[in-house]
């Protein structure tokens, strides 16, 4: 089936679908063999794991500020007048000096800033962003910061251990889990993989490496998501549902499934759906649903609209 006839076949069906989940009606039929008991087991361990991450003191919740850099020269420090302010009380006035050049970015730091890399006093230090793996890390008291790069774009991303949205933090809800919202699809790869635009809170659309197409069954009517992923990791899937902006939040959710064998099977569990990290901070950079990826009927399942969020 082409993907105009996939679109056409999932808006005809968004009706039925949605008053077929009203009636609390299965949508799919569990595989032969499914153990119920083990697979909640595995559920409640990803959730522990979720929620475990978000308490990190270096994880989302400790975002306290992103600031955009120009090409060039910008200081860094709680005074006022700084290119990027850090907090007061927990930075000195002067920071230091960072210096963009092209895809180059260096820090100098006065000896008195008592900055930070691996335990070392930092002077002067190229920063790795975050473009090519892991950034190069910077601690000046309970706040971390490094460099980001998004779309040629460079930034500084400041955490602090001590942010209240961590304090504050009382756990996500979630629908009851359902496995009927475990979901059979099958890889239908791009040879090669497409390049995709993903849109994104904070400018154009970027180019994202897909595999294919994952198509799937919901009450008789077949759906299809494009993820981006490469071999050996895993597939990613930002989409969005009908419950998005009520009972889910506004921006769509993300989904991980494991890389597909050879027969090109993926199960999409989205009772394992989850928040981005936009809806805890205004200072994420959150992909958002490709229109392709946006299903027209209500996935009640994994993480609910969080309500201590920003948005």
């Amino acid at each position: 089936m082409s993907a105009t006839r996939i679109a056409t076949a999932s808006v005809a069906a968004a009706s039925l679908a949605i008053a077929t989940y009203g009636c609390g009606r299965d949508r799919t039929a569990m595989p032969s063999g499914f153990d119920d008991a083990a697979w909640r087991e595995e559920l409640d361990a990803w959730v522990e794991r979720r929620d475990a991450s978000l308490r990190q003191p270096d994880g989302w919740l400790s975002l306290a500020g992103l600031f955009w850099l120009e090409e060039g020269q910008s200081t860094l420090g709680a005074d006022a007048s700084s290119d990027v302010v850090f907090p007061a009380g927990k930075a000195p006035a002067r920071v230091g000096v960072v210096t963009v050049a092209g895809d180059s970015v260096r820090l100098r730091v006065p000896p008195d800033a008592e900055v930070t890399h691996a335990g070392a006093p930092v002077t002067e230090i190229e920063l790795a962003t975050d473009a090519g793996g892991e950034p190069t890390l910077l601690e000046l008291g309970p706040l971390v910061f490094h460099a980001i790069e998004r779309g040629g774009r460079i930034a500084i991303r400041l955490k602090d251990r001590e942010s209240p949205l961590l304090a504050d933090f009382a756990g996500m809800e979630r629908f009851a889990p359902d496995p009927a919202w475990r979901i059979t699809a099958r890889l239908e790869r791009y040879d090669p993989p497409r390049q995709i635009l993903v849109p994104n809170v904070i400018g154009p659309p970027l180019p994202e490496s897909c595999p294919g197409r994952l198509r799937f069954e919901v009450a008789g009517a077949i759906y299809a998501l494009e993820p981006t992923g490469e071999p050996g990791g895993e597939l990613f899937v930002v989409f969005g549902d009908a419950t998005n902006g009520g009972e889910t939040y506004g921006g769509g959710r993300f989904l991980y499934a494991d890389w597909p064998g050879e027969n090109d099977v993926v199960v999409l569990d989205f009772n394992r759906a989850y928040n981005p990290p936009c809806v805890f901070t205004p200072w994420a950079t959150c992909p958002l649903p490709p229109p392709q990826n946006r299903l027209p009927f209500p996935i009640r399942a994994g993480e609910t609209t969080y309500r201590g969020g920003v948005h």
